[in-house]
This record gives structure tokens, C-alpha cells and sequence, in this order.
């Protein structure tokens, strides 16, 4: 049975849920494609929210697949926590899929949501069928890997962890671009993600557009964002003991195909596919990403 939304919290979507977890914090996430579907449980990229799988739903549909999207804590709907880690968003999945009465599950994560993808597989790796981790990053915590970020994600990522009010009101001002000037917002994207991106974004600019501002509700949340993923993992690559396919596009101009690389070679039982668009080479393989993590019986 599906949980309803909250109406203290407010919702943006039909699809929107809010569960109260243990310790009294709202979780938020999107519920897509058929109840009875295989689950599969999608990790947001930075600057986005649970609506960023929004475009996908209709491929989810017709793959027969649950997609469940939820919010990092302070992104969206869902409360903060401050001080958190990447494995701590396990626990708060471990207690979404239990409020759902979902047992097995497939984990997909994009950009940033990679290495949350790479968390549930190592602490709920009895309930994960198989893990998809596209455009993900190295733990930010090994040496270069910070200063082989791109600019804006190097520059967010020192600006939240040693001057967190500067950032967050540098956030505030994405907010009131993203709703006073949309189109402007969305051409400054489409120039820093590169042409191979730009037709992805610029195409759909009103799921884009909607995704940042929602994620962009409160940013102080943004600002943890950035700090929680450049803290250790409380877990290496290695550790990892399911399925992983690792996915890159060719394009990328944000992510280094070297990264991807050293992923598939350091996860044990990885597969490492290179594929056609950028970052945001999902929307062209989306399909064939949820084919690999989904179980059949």
C-alpha cells in the first residue's frame, strides 16, 4: 500500500509521497510505474531531487518497474541531517523499503547519487538484485580526486565546506533564478554541461527546470549536500559484494572516463559500459540501465 502525502509538508507532484522515519524526520520521494512492478530505488544527482528520474517514468511504466525516487536529507521534502554520510542515507532507505513492504530491490544512482547507489549495495547488499552507478564519482576523500571535479562542483564543494553561509546564500540566488528567469537558467546549464548535454536539457527544459528548483528549496540543504559527499564513504569500492554495471557516456564532460574506469576495476563484480550522449547519457539508455538491475522471476 502506498503512503500519502503530508499535507504539512506540501507536495509538488501527484507522485509525491512523505513517510515519518524513526527519529521524527520527514522523508520525501516519488513513486512511478506500476505498485506490483520490481523495485527499483534511483539516487538524485546534485542539484536535483526525487524529480530527476521525472522523465523516465514513462520507460518505467512499460519495463513493468516500481521506480522509487527519494530525496536526500534537506533536498526537497525530506528534514535535514546535519553531519551526514553517504551511508547514512542506507538507514533512511532501509526504513522507506520496510514502510513499503518492499524485500528485493534494484539501486540506480547518477552523478552525485552514485555513490548512495554504492552504499545501499554494501549495506543492504541481501535485498539488492544488482547496482547501476552512471557518471559517479571516485570518494572525494582519495588524493586529486577533488581537483579533477569540474569547476562548478570543485567550486561548490570548497565553498560549502569552508564558507557554508556564502554558499547557501549563493544557492538562494540558483532559487530565485531558477523561478524569476527559467530560460535563462536553463541556457546557463546547457553551456556548463557542453553541447552533447545542452540538446538533453534545453529539450526539456521544464523538468529541469523543475527538478533544480525543487531541490533548491531550502539551501541550507544544498550546502550539506556538498559537504556529506566529499566526507569519507565508511566504505570503499572494494567493499562492494553485489552486481555493479558502471555507465559513462562518451561525451562527458563532467565526469572522467578515467573514474568510471578505476570504479569497474576496483568493485569486484563490475561491468564497466560506455555508452553514447554525456551526462546525461541516461536519457538515451535509460531502459537498457533498468534491463540490467531488474530481477526476473
Amino acid at each position: 500500500m502506498r503512503s500519502e502525502p503530508s499535507e504539512a509538508v506540501g507536495t509538488v507532484m501527484p507522485e509525491d509521497r512523505v513517510i515519518a522515519l524513526r527519529d521524527g524526520r520527514a522523508m520525501g520521494f516519488a513513486d512511478y510505474g506500476p505498485a506490483d512492478g520490481f523495485v527499483v530505488v534511483h539516487a538524485h544527482r546534485s542539484m536535483s531531487c526525487r524529480h530527476d528520474v521525472r522523465a523516465f517514468a514513462p520507460v518505467a511504466e512499460a519495463a513493468g518497474i516500481r521506480l522509487i525516487s527519494p530525496d536526500r536529507p534537506g533536498i526537497g521534502l525530506s528534514d535535514p541531517r546535519p553531519g551526514r554520510t553517504v551511508l547514512d542515507w542506507a538507514a533512511d532507505v532501509e526504513e522507506l523499503v520496510d514502510h513499503l513492504g518492499v524485500d528485493r530491490m534494484g539501486v540506480v544512482g547518477w552523478s552525485m547519487g552514485g555513490q548512495y547507489a554504492a552504499a545501499l549495495g554494501y549495506a543492504l547488499a541481501p535485498r539488492i538484485s544488482r547496482v547501476a552507478i552512471v557518471a559517479g564519482a571516485l570518494p572525494l576523500t582519495e588524493d586529486g580526486v577533488v581537483q579533477d571535479l569540474c569547476g562548478f562542483d570543485r567550486c561548490y564543494t570548497r565553498l560549502s565546506q569552508n564558507h557554508p553561509r556564502l554558499a547557501a546564500g549563493w544557492f538562494r540566488t540558483l532559487s530565485l533564478a531558477a523561478r524569476a528567469m527559467p530560460r535563462r537558467f536553463v541556457n546557463a546549464a546547457a553551456r556548463a554541461f557542453g553541447p552533447t548535454d545542452a540538446e538533453t536539457i534545453t529539450g526539456d527544459p521544464d523538468d529541469f527546470v523543475a527538478a533544480a528548483g525543487e531541490s533548491l528549496r531550502d539551501p541550507a540543504g544544498v550546502v550539506e549536500e556538498y559537504r556529506a559527499w566529499a566526507r569519507p564513504w565508511g566504505f570503499a569500492p572494494e567493499d562492494l559484494a553485489v552486481p555493479v554495471d558502471v555507465w559513462w557516456g562518451g561525451a562527458d564532460r563532467l565526469v572522467p572516463k578515467e573514474w568510471s574506469s578505476e570504479l569497474a576495476h576496483r568493485i569486484p563484480q563490475s561491468t564497466l559500459n560506455i555508452g553514447s550522449g554525456g551526462h546525461f547519457m541516461a536519457h538515451l539508455h535509460y531502459r537498457a540501465i533498468l534491463d540490467s538491475i531488474t530481477e526476473r522471476t
